[in-house]
């Protein structure tokens, strides 16, 4: 079986990799840009296949796709960063929504039938008015231009598969965070300053934004698992969140960490944290998903944490 995964190099699709090396029962090939790191794929460069493709080059993809011919596609790539989409809304729509339309295009033109994964968010979801947890059935109203580039992927696959019989499984994937996360994102923002004030590199305050938030964290490597029992055991055409369906209050990030840091530390709020727009509470339902697949969560949220805080002490070492 030959496995493609878009995005590869980044933080899910380097764990996603780690998943499929460990399966051992597939060819992992992955697409990345000529500037990527490839750091997060050190232990298992010799086991996979690298292919330099922009998702914004349709000629590429396409090239590349009739080279490879995958039997499975996990689709990954993208600007997934919510600040930066606002920062940059022009790049984040192109090269989410273009990048998604050339694959998609470029399967069907080459006259395969892969079964192919479209990883979507549940920043789809955006401002939910009505009952919480969140189920598929929900609206899709985006609050910023990442999560309305991701209704877009959602869309356009929902379209080919309805079109042109493409066998694409859709989720929404509800916040996601481990080892390897770049420092933009919350809990890795964090880690990174407390591992930083252990070697001696900055004060003893951990500067943060919005405390009182409640959000739906799940372990990324529990993510790439369920990343690949969607294609294995769900339908398609369908759309499934993943989630461990427990909200979580930001608080409880730095509290974990002061009872995991070296060093004692004050909590500081930074109103330059803050986003534009931003939802208070966000939980989901991923019922539909477990009892479909059978998956479920495994690993807790303060052993991600503090996995997160070891990744970030072995980098500043």
């Amino acid at each position: 079986m030959r496995v493609l995964v878009t995005g590869i190099t980044g933080f899910a699709g380097s764990h996603l990799a780690d998943f499929l090396v460990a399966h051992g029962s597939a060819e992992v090939y992955g697409f990345a840009r000529a500037s990527s790191s490839r750091e997060h794929l050190d232990r298992i460069a010799s086991k996979i296949r690298l292919s330099v493709c922009d998702m914004n080059d349709g000629a590429a993809v396409a090239r590349a796709l009739k080279e490879i011919r995958p039997d499975r596609i996990f689709h990954l790539a993208g600007q997934s960063f919510v600040p930066d989409s606002w920062q940059e809304p022009q790049t984040t729509l192109a090269t989410n929504i273009i990048g998604a339309l050339n694959l998609l295009e470029a399967v069907r033109q080459a006259g395969i039938q892969p079964l192919i994964h479209i990883a979507g968010s549940s920043e789809e979801y955006g401002s939910v008015t009505g009952e919480m947890p969140i189920k598929e059935t929900a609206a899709l109203n985006p609050l910023n231009p990442y999560g309305i580039s991701k209704v877009a992927q959602d869309l356009l696959g929902l379209q080919y598969y309805k079109q042109y019989q493409l066998k694409i499984v859709r989720t929404r994937a509800f916040p996601h965070l481990g080892p390897r996360q770049r420092e933009t994102f919350v809990a890795s923002d964090f880690a990174k300053q407390i591992a930083e004030m252990e070697k001696g590199k900055r004060p003893p305050v951990l500067s943060v934004g919005n405390l009182e938030a409640v959000r739906d964290f799940t372990d990324v490597r529990d993510i790439a698992r369920a990343y690949w029992l969607c294609l294995d055991k769900g339908e398609a055409g369908d759309v499934y969140n993943i989630c461990s369906g427990t909200g979580h209050k930001i608080n409880e990030i730095p509290q974990a960490y002061l009872r995991h840091s070296r060093v004692k530390f004050e909590i500081k709020k930074d109103p330059q944290r803050g986003r534009p727009s931003e939802a208070v509470a966000v939980t989901g339902d991923g019922e539909k998903f477990r009892r479909r697949t059978g998956w479920a969560p495994e690993i807790p949220f303060e052993k991600t944490l503090t996995d997160l805080l070891g990744y970030w002490r072995e980098k500043i070492e």
